[in-house]
């Protein structure tokens, strides 16, 4: 792989184009010219598959003159010469026409792939009501009798009941449909779903009207989601006749519920749109979908029907990825997207916490206060709880526990918070009780010793998780954690006695990304006064760090310790864990969207609130190191961590890694598979 690791194809994407040509009514040799030089512009694009409109290649408006034998003879010379041209070309044609078998009309999509028709799909359902009289001219696919047909001398399929599969890209499967077809309550994509196919694509006329774009663009969205496809649609577009009717030329290209991409309507001239799908993720979610699986068995009769025509693709040359790839999967660039999910991530924290509160009848809550990001975000959630359930924020007993390396700037932040807020704040010096411990263990460090060790670090982190849950046994009161999915995926916590125990956690499902994009949302949004503002916008800005191994020289102003430096970018940590837990992709893959999203630091959106020195980039040899680390800790060292989490609620749907929630696995796995995969499959440059 690693001679083609740059091209989308191996990685599981398909290139989609979808065309809207210029037609003229009832010329089909003007028409096929228009689509063969869009098919031409799809193949330089190194399209997979290119769409083309319902009647493209006699144009949809043709009323009775469908009738006509001229015209039909002209139609199928028009697809004899998409044929022969489609011989050089790279994509899958899908083009429509009107197509006479045994004495009968039908509205057909022709399916062309390197000069041979690879089978024709009627229309299933012809709409009769209102501006549309189709059932005037034309059969529906029920009635035909023909399961193949002779056509430029080559047996074809024929039947809505078809499935093409690519040999060389298994994933690759396509399924046709026309126009009407969608708007049915059963639509025949559905079944075609079922059966394998991930790229459902129609061919439609659909005339416009005011509001009516809107509705096709939520079929088109429902479709892809229910059918967890991509789903491809290119309406009639300029040229068609407005004796009645008229037309604005509607492409649309839609991945499991999302738009990929959007023509622009009514333009006069012809159109393009391409997208690169990621038909690999659609089989990964099918997979993981009890409830698409239960459909397949019930409707297992009606697919043991449809026809597989296989063919030999031809996979294009290295063809780079053109596809939007989130910096920061948990956290939408877009603005006002970025804070909805951040209102409902807080909303969804602050709810957790009442609930457990009042189901317990404990309305009082201890919580260490480290002035770094995860226990600041719980303050402040602690705080909103406190208000919401007409509570005094004094019932927070908030302590901040300095240790042999608290610096001065976390320490202030932590008091300023605590007293900003209004909680009950104490501050508990544990280096005497941490110095009593080492000496009763026998640690050379309480002889004076500089010996920092995991010991060492751990000693601090366990005494203040025992000191916490000694004072809620004293107060009455809850534990409140404040650990996040990242550390849980890096197990970047102190197990059982230290950060990783709690009553309730209320960050275990939120990365460390989104915790600082939540803390700057209540900064941006005035959830807290002014005072409080400040310290939050001190804390999100500090250097992430543990705080337990002390300066050499003593220098109190800043930690010592980095945190991303022992294990990774918080950048791609989050990005590594979002795509390996949720998708289940390969190493290489996420190393493929990793490099395509952060190899420039002014590629993409970024959020308003990322400072510009934080607007970092990756190159691919640091992205292979630090996903090395990510698969090695997070499949063979940490799971046993994970496997007796404190309850949390499930915030995202990047996924929690509760075993009562979204992750299952073994504590005695080994990284090894995942390990040689990137090893093998992903270049050092």
């Amino acid at each position: 792989m690693t001679e083609s690791f740059f091209s989308l194809y191996s990685h599981g994407f398909v290139r989609a184009a979808v065309c809207v040509p210029t037609v003229r009514v009832a010329d089909p040799v003007y028409n096929a010219e228009q689509t063969i030089g869009l098919a031409k512009r799809a193949s330089e694009g190194g399209a997979a598959v290119a769409l083309f409109p319902e009647m493209g290649i006699s144009a949809y408006t043709n009323d009775d003159l469908f009738h006509q034998d001229a015209l039909l003879e002209a139609t199928l010379q028009g697809l004899q010469s998409i044929v022969e041209a489609s011989r050089a070309l790279t994509p899958v044609l899908l083009v429509g026409l009107p197509l006479r078998v045994s004495g009968r009309l039908f509205n057909t999509a022709a399916i062309v792939y390197r000069g041979r028709i690879l089978g024709i799909t009627p229309k299933s359902y012809l709409p009769n009501y209102r501006e549309f009289y189709e059932k005037r001219q034309f059969a529906a696919a029920r009635e035909a009798i023909d399961r193949e047909i002779t056509l430029f001398g080559q047996r074809i399929p024929f039947g809505d009941d078809l499935v093409f599969r690519a040999e060389t890209l298994p994933d690759f499967v396509l399924f046709a449909e026309i126009c009407e077809d969608v708007w049915t309550p059963l639509p025949p994509s559905t079944f075609g779903a079922m059966a394998g196919a991930t790229l459902l694509c129609n061919l439609s006329a659909s005339n416009i009207t005011v509001g009516k774009a809107d509705y096709r663009r939520d079929l088109c969205m429902g479709q892809s989601g229910r059918c967890v496809a991509a789903y491809l649609y290119s309406a009639a577009g300029p040229g068609e006749s407005t004796t009645d009717l008229a037309w604005d030329g509607h492409a649309i290209i839609c991945e499991n519920g999302g738009v990929l991409a959007e023509s622009e309507r009514f333009s006069p001239e012809e159109d393009i749109l391409f997208a690169d799908i990621d038909v690999e993720k659609l089989v990964q979610e099918r997979m993981r979908l009890t409830s698409f699986g239960d459909a397949r068995h019930d409707f297992r009769e009606r697919l043991k029907a449809i026809r597989t025509i296989d063919f030999a693709f031809e996979i294009p040359a290295e063809t780079l990825l053109n596809r939007t790839v989130a910096r920061f999967p948990f956290v939408p660039a877009d603005a006002a997207k970025r804070d909805e999910r951040c209102y409902e991530a807080y909303n969804i924290q602050v709810h957790g916490l009442m609930k457990r509160l009042q189901s317990s009848g404990i309305s009082r809550l201890v919580i260490g206060v480290s002035g770094g990001l995860d226990s600041t975000q719980a303050l402040i959630v602690a705080a909103k709880t406190m208000d919401r359930l007409g509570l005094p924020r004094t019932n927070i007993l908030a302590y901040t526990m300095p240790g042999f390396a608290t610096s001065d700037r976390t320490l202030k932040n932590a008091l300023g918070l605590m007293e900003s807020l209004g909680v009950t704040a104490q501050e508990i010096d544990i280096k005497p009780s941490c110095l009593q411990m080492l000496r009763d263990i026998g640690h050379p460090f309480h002889n004076g010793e500089p010996v920092y060790d995991v010991t060492f670090e751990n000693v601090q982190a366990g005494q203040r998780t025992s000191i916490l849950f000694r004072l809620a046994n004293f107060q009455n009161a809850l534990v409140l954690g404040t650990g996040d999915l990242s550390e849980l995926a890096l197990g970047w916590c102190t197990y059982g006695v230290g950060d990783h125990m709690s009553h309730y956690n209320v960050n275990a499902s939120v990365p460390k990304t989104l915790i600082q994009h939540l803390i700057r949302w209540s900064v941006e949004t005035t959830q807290f006064n002014e005072r409080t503002s400040g310290y939050l916008t001190s804390i999100v800005e500090t250097e992430i760090s543990p705080e337990l191994v002390p300066h050499d020289k003593g220098d109190k102003d800043a930690p010592a310790q980095s945190t991303e430096a022992t294990i990774g970018p918080y950048n791609l940590q989050d990005f590594n864990v979002y795509y390996i837990s949720r998708y289940g992709f390969r190493p290489s893959k996420v190393a493929y969207l990793a490099f395509h999203a952060w190899s420039d630091a002014d590629q993409g959106a970024w959020p308003d609130s990322v400072p510009q020195e934080k607007r970092v980039a990756y190159d691919l040899p640091t992205i292979k190191k630090w996903l090395g680390v990510f698969l090695f800790r997070f499949f063979q060292t940490s799971q046993f961590k994970r496997s007796c989490v404190p309850n949390s609620p499930k915030v995202g749907s990047g996924g929690s890694l509760s075993p009562r929630g979204d992750w299952r696995a073994p504590s005695d796995s080994s990284a090894t598979v995942w390990l040689q995969e990137l090893e093998r499959n992903v270049p050092t440059l």
